[in-house]
């Protein structure tokens, strides 16, 4: 029995979860919060910057803010990707807007901005509003699905 880790999402602990139960809604061991989701989740740099490093599944970010168009074209997209791919990656969508220091942080050149992450590193990313299928296979693509 494999374990990963999951960085809870509301109290930003570390978890160990095994890993055939990623799909059976775990939850979080210090404040009961869903470890895994099937609809995008808004995070803080704070939190992706720990997530990012620690987790063992993949978390697909997109990166967006609310006056772009393309994103908000996406946004649905995403969310459809992020139902397709419960239990096997985490969705998380963080605002540019909010945090403008992750465009530094993550090289950020445009968005929407699509990157995955799993063990610590950056996996692959993908620039431009992308539907749902398109999403799919970029992550199939790069190993992430």
């Amino acid at each position: 029995m494999t374990a990963v880790k999951l960085t809870c999402p509301d109290c930003e602990q570390g978890n160990r979860v095994p890993a055939e139960k990623l799909g059976a809604n775990p939850r979080c061991g210090t404040c009961g919060a869903p470890l895994m989701w099937d609809k995008p989740k808004e995070v803080s740099l704070a939190w992706l910057q720990k997530a990012q490093a620690r987790d063992d599944v993949p978390l697909v970010v997109d990166f967006w803010a609310s006056w772009c168009g393309p994103c908000r074209m996406m946004a649905p997209e995403f969310a459809k990707a992020a139902a397709e791919m419960k239990g096997r990656a985490r969705f998380v969508k963080l605002d540019t807007e909010a945090y403008p220091q992750a465009g530094n942080k993550y090289g950020i050149r445009g968005i929407p901005l699509l990157a995955t992450f799993k063990g610590g590193r950056e996996t692959a990313r993908q620039a431009g509003a992308v539907p749902a299928a398109g999403i799919l296979s970029w992550l199939k693509g790069c190993g992430a699905a």
